[in-house]
């Protein structure tokens, strides 16, 4: 069955899934963190090259101040767990480092290193903003500008096209994930939170994207 080189993760419904829970809305994020482990092992299992997670992004921060320390923690943590799991994987963490909302934590992995031994390229976004993301562009507007050339002055310049998105908790939007990565990617909708995922999730998800006919615009 042919598979997709880069995936990227949405993974929503954390906090409607607490609430679902009894629990309140911060303590959610906690429970998403082995999901993102166990995905990152069955991607790797699957023969996967990339594999994004969304985070969190700038506009997440406006959210009341418990819920945005919560998920800071929960990202740190996940980061953690996939070095603390002798997870082998070329580790990248994006997202607007000077902003207060950037766990310091990760500072170290904002360029591209290895895990465990290197492996899949594994990529945090971590207080990212599509904005912020594309500033960086400006300078090489020029007509005669090459697509690499483009693709370089993103702040995101790492991270490869992204052949299929995920995302959990039934939302149908991109919430501003990698927009020039994204820009032929296939788009796939699982109503389950993401903290009831369950690895026939990303088997529906595979399936599906391989009876997709990828043109790429061509």
């Amino acid at each position: 069955m042919r598979t997709p080189k880069h995936i990227a993760v949405i993974p929503d419904g954390n906090r409607r899934w607490a609430v679902s829970q009894g629990l309140s809305k911060e303590e959610g994020y906690q429970h998403g963190l082995r999901p993102a482990l166990e995905l990152l092992r069955q991607a790797k299992a699957l023969g996967i090259e990339e594999i994004t997670f969304y985070g969190f992004t700038t506009d997440n921060c406006k959210r009341p101040a418990a819920q945005v320390q919560a998920f800071r923690a929960a990202c740190v943590e996940a980061v953690q767990m996939a070095c603390q799991a002798a997870e082998g994987a070329d580790l990248l963490v994006v997202g607007n480092a000077k902003s207060p909302c950037f766990p310091p934590e990760l500072m170290a992995y904002r360029q591209r290193q290895p895990v465990a031994g290197g492996g899949i390229r594994l990529n945090f976004l971590v207080n990212y903003g599509w904005e912020w993301d594309l500033a960086g562009l400006q300078q090489n507007t020029k007509p005669t500008a090459s697509r690499q050339q483009l693709y370089g002055g993103l702040q995101s310049a790492d991270i490869s096209r992204i052949d299929l998105v995920v995302r959990w908790g039934g939302r149908r939007r991109l919430s501003g994930l990698l927009p020039v990565q994204a820009v032929y990617a296939d788009f796939y909708v699982l109503d389950e939170l993401w903290p009831d995922w369950q690895p026939q999730h990303l088997q529906t998800a595979l399936d599906w994207w391989a009876k997709q006919d990828v043109t790429l615009g061509g």
